[in-house]
């Protein structure tokens, strides 16, 4: 890989945000981690919440270190997972001027309302959350027995407008983070 493309390449953590007994963010979370590991310009870190996966860096470097965030996150009771929460507010710095993306599942409202109430979350803690969001309706059966969406092509896209727009923040705010601190 040559400079040009190292350049252009951005760190992306994906937070699995549930940590409940049979949850089905790995499904979810798994399919868009594929997406986003068949990027070049993408060096992913697959953050589950639910467990140590032997690195041995924080939850705090983990997102200091990412030049983007996408959380992967399913609607529980018309809100978002509290371990998600306490998991984000146990940062605050690390937040700061970064992109954060969403990829939502649950029933007839897709995980939406989790993701609204997350954008004022992160809103307060100085990130910007950009616009483009996948999101899946009847999780449970838009997926196959082999982790792939029933409607394979129409999430593929939705994932690389997600991926795209979060390509084009995360260098912009990277560069803009390297010249000029962050005022708070």
């Amino acid at each position: 890989m040559n400079a040009a493309a190292r350049q252009d390449q951005y760190r992306l953590a994906v937070i699995l945000g549930s940590v409940r007994e049979g949850r089905f963010v790995t499904t979810v979370g798994e399919w868009f981690a594929r997406q986003a590991g068949r990027r070049e310009d993408v060096k992913l870190d697959v953050i589950d919440l639910a467990r140590p996966d032997g690195d041995a860096r924080t939850f705090g470097e983990r997102i200091d270190a990412a030049d983007a965030v996408v959380v992967v996150v399913p609607e529980y009771n018309h809100s978002f997972p509290g371990e998600l929460k306490a998991a984000i507010d146990s940062l605050k710095p690390q937040w700061r001027a970064k992109p954060v993306g969403f990829v939502s599942y649950g029933g007839r409202g897709g995980g939406l309302r989790a993701v609204e109430q997350l954008r004022l979350v992160f809103a307060e803690l100085h990130a910007a959350t950009i616009r483009e969001t996948v999101s899946f309706h009847d999780a449970w059966r838009e997926f196959g027995p082999d982790g792939e969406p029933r409607r394979a092509g129409e999430a593929a896209g939705a994932a690389n407008a997600l991926l795209d727009q979060l390509a084009w923040w995360a260098l912009a705010l990277r560069r803009a983070r390297e010249e000029v601190p962050y005022p708070v």
